[in-house]
Order: structure tokens, then sequence, then C-alpha cells
């Protein structure tokens, strides 16, 4: 199959409808139909009901459907990297590192530092984000390689090393009673009517519910906790550095969270592989 066939199927799969999906494309309606025609008697399997009420997935539809939006994500992201790849010869960043904003941020700059001495290093680009963007940069090639957190990203489908593992604090506005004791159970800190725990969007941009406020960014959260709207479990190197007003507590009973160095499995780039040994020699 072609990029161009999957594209149009994508499209047709998605809108549900032949003239949008052409619209879409900037395409005419007639050609758009007849390959789709050609692709399913290719694939000896029907994709798409046609009727006068619309257009509906067939079983076969929905699993080329979901194999062809990661056909599709993989070729672009192809494209990304080899670009970037060309860029070494330049001089300009070869090679991007996409990092949660807030977080490791003492490890990040080691990992920076031990990489520049490295014989042949390129320049790096490096990404700060929300919560959970690193996997997404990762998997749609905006980025080479990332700083990930577990239990709280998801790994599967990359290479890992494993680089820290440390437990975690509660960010708190300095004047709150609970600021000034030794410790806190994790019952406690998430029950807190007072100080909620902040909400972070889905990957589609929608919030859970609870009473906590909407963050999109670590500033963001800081400024919360500081007005005495929220509290925040981080992990314990997410405390280095706090601005004025706000305090760290140990949260003994909190999961303990493994930051690791993570990057897709099929990388042949000089640059991730010079990255990753830096950040794994001791």
């Amino acid at each position: 199959m072609e990029t161009r066939e999957l594209r149009y199927f994508v499209a047709v799969a998605e809108e549900l409808h032949f003239g949008r999906a052409a619209q879409r494309l900037g395409i005419a309606q007639p050609p758009l139909s007849r390959a789709i025609g050609a692709l399913e008697r290719r694939l000896g399997a029907l994709l798409l009901e046609r009727s006068s009420r619309g257009v509906v997935l067939t079983g076969a539809g929905a699993v080329l459907l979901r194999e062809a939006r990661a056909a599709l994500d993989a070729v672009e992201a192809a494209e990304r990297r080899t670009r970037r790849a060309a860029l070494a010869a330049t001089g300009r960043p070869a090679v991007v590192l996409a990092a949660k904003a807030g977080a490791s941020g003492e490890l990040l700059a080691k990992l920076l530092n031990a990489y520049a001495a490295e014989p042949g290093a390129v320049a790096v680009d490096v990404v700060l984000c929300g919560p959970g963007e690193q996997t997404r940069l990762l998997h749609d090639g905006r980025a080479d390689v990332a700083l990930l957190h577990r239990p709280f990203d998801d790994t599967a489908g990359f290479d890992t090393e494993d680089l820290h593992t440390e437990g975690q604090v509660v960010i708190l506005p300095a004047g709150h009673p609970l600021s000034t004791r030794p410790h806190l159970p994790l019952a406690e800190v998430t029950g807190l009517p007072d100080l909620p725990l902040p909400r972070w969007p889905h990957p589609d941009g929608t919030f859970p519910d609870g009473p906590g406020p909407q963050v999109r960014d670590h500033t963001q959260l800081t400024q919360l906790i500081a007005l005495g709207r929220a509290c925040a479990v981080v992990p314990e190197s997410g405390s280095t550095g706090l601005r004025e007003g706000l305090t760290a507590v140990p949260v003994p009973d909190a999961p303990q969270v493994t930051t690791v160095i993570a990057w897709p499995p099929h990388s042949h780039s000089t640059a991730v592989a010079g990255l990753v040994r830096a950040a794994t020699t001791p």
C-alpha cells in the first residue's frame, strides 16, 4: 500500500463522508471513491459500508484505520528525524531531547554536560513540555530521545535505561498548617479540601473530572499553589529551587518514581547513542 492510499482511507474513515474527506484532502470526490474501491479490491476486504444513510467502518476497516494511523505517524517521524540528521553538518541542532518542565533539572544538566564532552557530540535542542507530552513527541518524531518517569509515563514501545529512582513530596503554600509537618501520608494529601490536586489534560486536550484547578504547565501550577488554590505531589527532585512562598513535605508512602531515558527501538542515530551512553555512564 502507498502512503497516499492510507491518507485517503484515513480521511474517509475519520470523516465518514466521502465529500468532506475529499474537501479535507483537496481533491475531487470521484477519484477518492475510485482509490478506496481499488484499495478494497486489492485487500479483498470491504472497509467501508456505503448506504443512503451514510458511511460506516467495517471490522476490517477499523483494523486498517488503526494500522494506517500508526504507519503514517511512523513515516512522518522518519521524515522529521532524517531532516534533523542532515542538519548535523551545518552545526544546527541535530537531536531533540524532550523532558517534562520542572522535573529532573539537575539530572538533565548533568546529562547534557556529559554528552557535550563526548567525541563527535552534536548540538542538542531541549524541549520542555507538559506531563505526558514526551511520549507523543517521541512517537511522532518531534523528539529523538526523552526523559520519562515511571509509573506516570507510558514507556511501552521504547527502549529505555533506568537513571534514577526517588520518593515524592507534596508542594504546599509555605504558610499552610501542614507545611511544618516532617512528613504526610498520601491519603491525607489527596483528601485536602482546601488544596485539591491539579487536573492535567488528557492527550485529546480534555480534563478529568474533579475539584482541582485545570493546569497545563509547571509555572501555572506553582503559581496556583502559592495562591493557596492547589497542592501537588511530585518527585523529590521537583522540589529543588522552589520559588518563594512554597515548601515541600515528604510523602513516604507515595509510589517511587524512576526517571528513565527512552528512545525509539529502531533508532540508528549516533547522537541518540551518545546521549544514552552519557546518561548511563557513572
